[in-house]
């Protein structure tokens, strides 16, 4: 049995599934990564990307932190791929019960994905800090300079910038769900962030799988290491519909 057909199977038996991915998962969807060699951390800019993507640069830098958010973090033409195809579908057939994610582009949504914990927050959402009025991302992109609320607060990305913690109501529905997952499977992610990554310890099942390129941390943990990209894997899975 090949390691498709073993994946194949934990699915097939499975009552409910959790899937906890990472940047690997967009990556296929022509979304760059931060951390690959031609991730945004391996490029050269003025100052630093974790610094420009951090509470206090934002706070500091508001215009500079936006040119660089236009540029390098809005990927509004991106398509969801084979992955985000198939958890949707694993969801309709009612074997997967959530989907956590590190990414903040919505594609897990835009491939009709309905429980989405996304960890680190979404560009889709956006909000005044002074009075909280909500805009969509289509605003901010459109914007010049600073984007203002019409009561002349700024607006800021619903998204986690480094020195900001993570949301505590997606932490504890995320712990909720790998919990109590049968089979988890983790994909497209080195498992090299953290809070994010210490969700793993939460999973009690038997059925740890995990799909990256790389090898992670946790391999040695894992009932089943697939070693090859997530859309490639997830593509070849086939299930009756119920």
């Amino acid at each position: 049995m090949n390691e498709i057909e073993m994946l194949q199977e934990m699915i097939s038996k499975a009552g409910n599934i959790v899937f906890f991915g990472g940047a690997g998962v967009s990556t296929e969807s022509g979304i760059p990564d931060f951390r690959s060699v031609d991730g945004l951390y391996n490029q050269t800019y003025r100052y630093p990307p974790e610094t420009i993507l951090s509470h206090e640069f934002f706070i500091n830098n508001t215009e500079e932190f936006y040119h660089f958010y236009r540029n390098k973090m809005l990927y509004l033409q991106a398509k969801p791929n084979d992955a985000h195809q198939k958890l949707a579908e694993l969801e309709k057939q009612q074997l997967l019960t959530a989907v956590i994610t590190q990414n903040i582009d919505g594609l897990h949504q835009l491939a009709g994905s309905k429980r989405v914990l996304e960890l680190h927050g979404s560009v889709h959402r956006n909000y005044c800090m002074r009075c909280h009025q909500f805009y969509p991302v289509n605003m901010i992109e459109e914007s010049q300079g600073v984007p203002k609320c019409s009561c002349g607060g700024t607006i800021k990305p619903d998204v986690v910038l480094y020195g900001e913690g993570l949301d505590s109501d997606v932490m504890n529905q995320s712990v909720a769900a790998i919990s109590n997952a049968d089979v988890l499977i983790i994909g497209g992610t080195s498992l090299g962030v953290y809070p994010a990554a210490g969700l793993i310890d939460y999973y009690r099942g038997r059925n740890l799988v995990l799909v990256n390129k790389s090898s992670t941390p946790m391999d040695s943990r894992a009932n089943l290491v697939i070693n090859d990209s997530i859309g490639k894997v997830f593509k070849q899975l086939k299930w009756s519909k119920k």
